[in-house]
């Protein structure tokens, strides 16, 4: 029997551990955390007892709490091994103080990787929980709770019910919200770029071409066309040539930052993916931790890359570099993202696996190996006709793969075109010209922000940490937060024009080409836009980039042991929760309204705001200009539109819905939209559009083709009792349908083809299972006695009470078989003593009419939010 118990996070890494561990241990998981603040109504901070925090245990952690509680009783001794930041640490502590054990005595092993000589090291050279650690954690977790408690509050009193504020989330949405507003402010110029082609032969006396720009932008057409019309009848040579050696040196090792950035971009993950995956990779002892913000490598790891490096190339390709953090506050880990054992190529699991470990490894093993060396030639070209202008040309040789034989980086910025080798060219040579282009291009804004760019960012910024990355782009991206999207849009189409000059005759043609177009960037939404401006107006300290990063700051000097956690929360909190109260009085409630016009038809206002469901509507009229009982007409926002860029033309033709685009089978066909989206009404059928119709411009044909693919989607795959079977898709997933009984489709059958037979087979499983669901069924009282894990049981609507016991023990199914209606009413009234009264129905009041438009409607839940969720 073991005399230890090592208790961990997970239970996968507790599999991985407990096979390099002999039989003195036994390990166990502690699923995370074990105790949080205090949820529900309750701050679970004491500001008034130096902000102690209130501590509990949750109702889904008792079971795990129990047993480790009941397996640290069968043992001599017992050990922590969370992980070992300072989420881990603070875990640890909380196992202390849950299992009664003393944090100063109790042994705590920390290790970057799960491998055998790790452990093992680990279990030689124990400590102690570290309470600096422990405390910068709860100087996080504290800050964060007070901040969102009391800003959620706030914005459900001042914007919309059910909204979220937070010091990190919040400045990751300002930051989206800036990048939009640079977008929509940015004003397009066009220029003109002058290519041209030249003719030249090569060593083996074959004629081949290159191309040269001019270094000079046009900003005009007229300025292009007189710059070729000087170009006609031409000499151009060769007046200088110049060749430059250069290097290329790899990134370092992945930090948790760049994994997310790399993996982004290469893979295509989002930020929680990749950590799930990397998560699983570590837990299973094949990558080191992958949590940190260091680019360090191990003198062990270094040799074995080493090696490898000589083996698998040569030792030409081998150059040991030891990289150095910039990030001075890294210490969450002491090592770099790597792979254990660098001899392992292959890694057992999922596709997503095996992409995200040879990533690393490639990422790894690459940051130990020689610089790239390459050969830049510029060439200068000369204009007879043009003393003072010229033309360049340039390309590149690779003299020596280095470390690209193996990876290289990539970029969020779209790939510049690569340059390749250029002819043998000799000063003073004369070149024949095959054409002369200018083609009209345009100034872009800057990009969207992607998953990776906004990572990169916060970390350029010092917002957050490697733990938090992940969670803040996860909570921001909540629908029921509905700040920002992940989208990938169309774009439009645009025309330029192009001069070429040819046979010294100067032609103009024109082309076409997609701008705007986006894949996977973030959005605000019209939401966002309006929370960010509103916490940015009354709380520029939360909102400023520079006191968020120096925040962070303080909590490194807290886990340094360099300050007391409670004076940094002090230090801010009180002039904050000041601001939060002025705020509340002096604040009006916003909506984001603008006016944009009048109705031509009407002559009333047209406004468009934010609706108390947190929607923009277009809505014509305001309360003076409407009757008593006359209400303003109302409109969703067309698809792409937004509540900030609407215009008058925009907000009208938002009123163009519903409409008719014709019949099918004698049947009309109206488009509109809904509460879940655009829609066309046909029959008794809603159907859904397809992601990118727009129900503006839905044709009679696309509304036909919605109508078959809905009809041949319901039709029968079979029938049951003359009854037929039909399948479809809701909110959980695929489903058969009978009646009224649905019946969820396994992952196991394929939805698109199930027969017949496999329908029957779901449906009568099904209604067997129902059958022995219920011991006794009354459906128009919504009450039954049902077949429980644990035992009979009474369920009444959506709850869900216990049988009273017979002779002190646990009613049987027989015995319940034989309790009347009247017996399990009893019942029901000794739980609920209203349970069967009869509600009156609240007396509407005459609403006055009003001189203003509608304020949007207050929340119904007038208690302050939940506290935001913890990291699991």
């Amino acid at each position: 029997m073991a005399k230890k118990l090592l208790i961990v996070e997970s239970p996968a890494k507790a599999k991985t551990i407990e096979k390099y561990l002999g039989s003195d241990f036994s390990v166990k998981s502690s699923y995370g955390h074990i105790r949080d603040l205090e949820k529900g109504n309750d701050l679970g901070v004491d500001v008034d007892n130096n902000y102690r925090p209130n501590y509990t245990i949750p109702a889904d952690k008792h079971k795990t709490v129990k047993e480790l509680k009941d397996a640290a009783a069968r043992v001599e001794e017992v050990w922590l091994a969370t992980d070992e930041d300072r989420e881990g640490e603070a875990i640890s502590w909380h196992l202390c103080q849950v299992l009664g054990l003393n944090a100063e005595t109790t042994k705590r092993i920390v290790f970057h990787e799960i491998t055998k000589p790790a452990i093992q090291k680990a279990v030689q050279n124990p400590r102690t929980v570290n309470m600096n650690i422990v405390n910068a954690q709860q100087a996080r977790r504290v800050l964060d709770r007070l901040v969102g408690w009391e800003l959620s509050g706030l914005l459900w009193k001042k914007v919309k019910g059910q909204l979220s504020a937070g010091r990190v989330q919040s400045v990751a949405v300002k930051l989206i919200v800036e990048r939009e507003r640079e977008i929509q402010h940015f004003k397009t110029t066009a220029f003109f770029k002058i290519v041209a082609q030249f003719f030249v032969k090569n060593n083996q006396g074959k004629t081949v071409n290159f191309k040269a720009e001019s270094p000079q932008r046009f900003e005009s057409a007229e300025g292009a066309q007189a710059f070729l019309q000087q170009c006609i009848g031409a000499d151009f040579s060769v007046n200088d040539i110049r060749v430059t050696p250069t290097k290329r040196r790899p990134s370092p090792p992945f930090t948790t930052s760049t994994l997310q950035q790399e993996a982004s971009r290469k893979l295509g993950f989002s930020v929680s993916r990749t950590m799930q995956v990397a998560q699983k990779l570590y837990e299973e002892g094949f990558i080191t931790y992958m949590r940190t913000d260091s680019t360090n490598l191990s003198e062990t790891a270094l040799n074995a890359i080493g090696d490898a490096i000589v083996q698998q190339f040569c030792a030409k390709y081998h150059q040991l570099r030891r990289y150095k953090t910039k990030n001075d506050s890294a210490q969450e880990a002491h090592e770099a993202i790597r792979p254990t054992y660098v001899e392992r190529l292959q890694v057992s699991g999922q596709r997503d696996e095996q992409r995200l470990y040879e990533l690393i490894w490639k990422r790894a093993v690459a940051s130990q190996m020689a610089d790239a060396e390459l050969e830049k030639t510029t060439v200068d070209i000369g204009i007879s006709t043009q003393s003072t202008a010229k033309l360049v040309a340039e390309g590149e040789v690779l003299k020596f793969d280095g470390f690209l034989k193996l990876y290289l980086e990539s970029t969020d910025d779209e790939e510049e075109e690569a340059q390749g080798m250029l002819p043998p060219l000799q000063k003073g040579q004369k070149l024949d010209l095959d054409n002369l282009t200018a083609t009209e291009r345009f100034t872009r804004p800057p990009a969207r922000y992607t998953e990776a760019g906004l990572v990169k960012k916060l970390e350029e910024l010092g917002i957050g940490r490697p733990s938090t990355y992940a969670p803040t782009i996860s909570k921001i991206m909540e629908a029921n937060r509905g700040y920002v999207v992940k989208d990938s849009r169309e774009g439009e189409e645009r025309a330029y024009r192009i001069l070429t000059l040819k046979d010294n005759t100067i032609t103009q043609t024109g082309g076409k080409e997609i701008t705007g177009a986006t894949k996977n960037v973030l959005y605000p939404s019209d939401m966002g836009m309006i929370v960010s401006d509103f916490l940015d107006a009354y709380f520029d300290n939360i909102m400023n980039y520079g006191f968020t990063a120096e925040i962070e700051a303080q909590f490194d000097h807290v886990a340094d042991g360099k300050i007391d956690w409670t004076r940094v929360i002090d230090g801010f909190y009180k002039p904050f929760h000041q601001e939060v109260e002025k705020t509340l009085k002096e604040a009006e409630r916003v909506s984001g309204e603008r006016i944009l016009g009048k109705d031509p038809k009407t002559g009333r206002t047209v406004l468009v705001r934010m609706s108390s469901l947190g929607k923009a509507v277009v809505q014509i009229g305001t309360g003076e200009e409407l009757d008593e009982k006359e209400k303003p007409q109302y409109a969703n926002l067309r698809p792409g539109k937004t509540l900030e860029t609407l215009t008058l033309e925009d907000a009208l033709e938002s009123f163009q819905l519903p409409r008719s685009v014709g019949e099918y089978n004698g049947q009309e066909m109206v488009v509109n939209t809904g509460r879940y989206g655009p829609y066309v009404k046909y029959g008794e059928q809603f159907i859904s559009l397809a992601k990118g119709q727009d129900p503006f411009e839905l044709s009679t044909e696309e509304a036909i083709q919605l109508v078959l693919a809905k009809l041949e989607a319901d039709k029968p795959v079979g029938y049951y009792q003359g009854q037929p079977i039909t399948k479809g898709k809701g909110r959980f997933g695929p489903f058969i349908k009978w009646h009224d009984l649905y019946v969820n489709i396994p992952k196991a059958y394929n939805f698109d083809f199930i027969t017949e037979q496999q329908a029957l087979q779901l449906l009568e499983a099904k209604i067997e299972k129902e059958a022995n669901k219920y011991i006794q069924h009354w459906p128009e009282e919504h009450i039954a006695i049902e077949n429980g894990r644990w035992g009979p049981f009474i369920r009444f609507g959506k709850q869900m009470l216990n049988l009273p016991k017979v002779d002190g023990a646990k009613m049987t199914a027989d015995q319940a078989r034989n309790l009347s209606l009247e017996d399990v009413k009893a019942i029901i009234k000794a739980e609920i003593p209203n349970a069967f009264e009869v509600k009156a129905k609240p007396v509407k009041k005459a609403a006055a009419k009003t001189t203003k438009a509608k304020a949007p409607t207050k929340p119904k839940v007038a208690a302050k939010p939940k506290a935001p969720a913890k990291k699991k």
